[in-house]
This record gives C-alpha cells, sequence and structure tokens, in this order.
C-alpha cells in the first residue's frame, strides 16, 4: 500500500516555515506557524485569544496597516500603507526578499527571531490603593509580548521612513534585521529595556 505524502506548502509559495522554530517558550503557545498558501484570515478570529490563530506574518501585516497609530491617536498619516491587503502584504514581503537577500536565512526566521528579542516581558501599570495612584510591575501575557514586539517594529520602521528617501520595505527589513541581531539601535528593542527598567523600578 502506498504511503499517501502530505504536501509541504510554502507561505505566497517563496517561504516554507515548516523548520521554523520558537525558542522562546514562553512565546510558543502566541506565536502561529501554521503554513497556509494564502495568508489572509479576513477577521474571521475576532474572539477571545483569536489571535492565536492567525499567522505571524499575517499579523506583522495588519499592524502595517495602523503604522501612523500612537497612544490611540492617528499621529501620522502613511500613504505607503492602506487598508489594502494586497498594498500591505506587497511591503512585508518585499522587505522578506531584503532580508533573504541580505541574511541568506529564511525571513520568517529572522521575524520569529527578532518578535523573541524585542517582546517585553515586564511592564508597568497603576493601581489606586487609598486614593493615590502607585505604578505597579506586572508580567506580560504572550499574546500582548507579541502584539508589543509587532507594532514597535512596524513603528521603529515607519518613523525611519516618513518623510525620508528610504522606502517602508526598506526601513522594515532593516528593523527586523536589527532586532533580530539584539541590536541596540534597534526601537524595539530599545523600547523593550525601556519598559523593563521602568518595571525593575516599580517593584
Amino acid at each position: 500500500m502506498a504511503e499517501t505524502i502530505t504536501p509541504k506548502f510554502k507561505i505566497f509559495d517563496k517561504y516554507d516555515i515548516s523548520e521554523v522554530t520558537v525558542k522562546d517558550l514562553g512565546l510558543q503557545s502566541a506565536i502561529n506557524l501554521e503554513p497556509k498558501l494564502i495568508l489572509k484570515s479576513s477577521g474571521r478570529n475576532v474572539s477571545k485569544f483569536g489571535q492565536v490563530k492567525v499567522n505571524i506574518v499575517e499579523r506583522l501585516m495588519n499592524k502595517i496597516a495602523v503604522g501612523g497609530h500612537r497612544n490611540k491617536k492617528h499621529r501620522i498619516e502613511l500613504g505607503t500603507s492602506t487598508g489594502k491587503y494586497t498594498r500591505n502584504m506587497g511591503i512585508v514581503l518585499e522587505a522578506f526578499e531584503v532580508i533573504e537577500k541580505k541574511t541568506g536565512k529564511n525571513p520568517v526566521q529572522v521575524l520569529v527571531d527578532a518578535v523573541e528579542n524585542s517582546a517585553p516581558r515586564d511592564e508597568v501599570t497603576i493601581i489606586e490603593y487609598g486614593g493615590a495612584r502607585y505604578p505597579q510591575a506586572v508580567d506580560v501575557s504572550p499574546i500582548r509580548r507579541v502584539n508589543q514586539a509587532l507594532k514597535h517594529l512596524v513603528h521603529g520602521s515607519s518613523d525611519k521612513s516618513f518623510g525620508k528617501k528610504k522606502k517602508f520595505a526598506q526601513a522594515l527589513a532593516e528593523e527586523i534585521m536589527l532586532a533580530a541581531d539584539n541590536n541596540g539601535e534597534s526601537m524595539s528593542v530599545k523600547k523593550k529595556k525601556e519598559c523593563e527598567a521602568q518595571a525593575d523600578s516599580a517593584r
């Protein structure tokens, strides 16, 4: 009896994510690496923990659509990234091509490494006790860690390309590569260190 061979899907028929690994045990449950030919959930996973069902590359693309947002305000209107799926995913794929060319590695693995290096483990919240408000250090949930990392990766690349000659895709590729190397020049790594330093001082 002949064995049935399960086909190996590459996302967009370009990048094989079957060998991509998540080294951070705390993020393994929050980073989805399910192989699909086309990464387009069309908002069907809007439920509790629904983001876990969305591939990490699609989550990055969704963050690009709101790259100008800062603290619930739309600070910058970006012409390069809009609500269009094809345009935003085109930016991601262009950035992946740059990463693959410069590093020779699978760009999805580089993205996962960047998320691991820029995901904060602690942050500060405000608690009210006896009429006074105090900062309190808290642990960050795995889903929020990934969301914060992706947000800072996109904001960092957005700031480096807005009003400059550098294209958004080029800036995104550089930001991901810097974060994957845990380089201090990366905005997302800086934000992580700031967040954890504030939490340490609030203990």
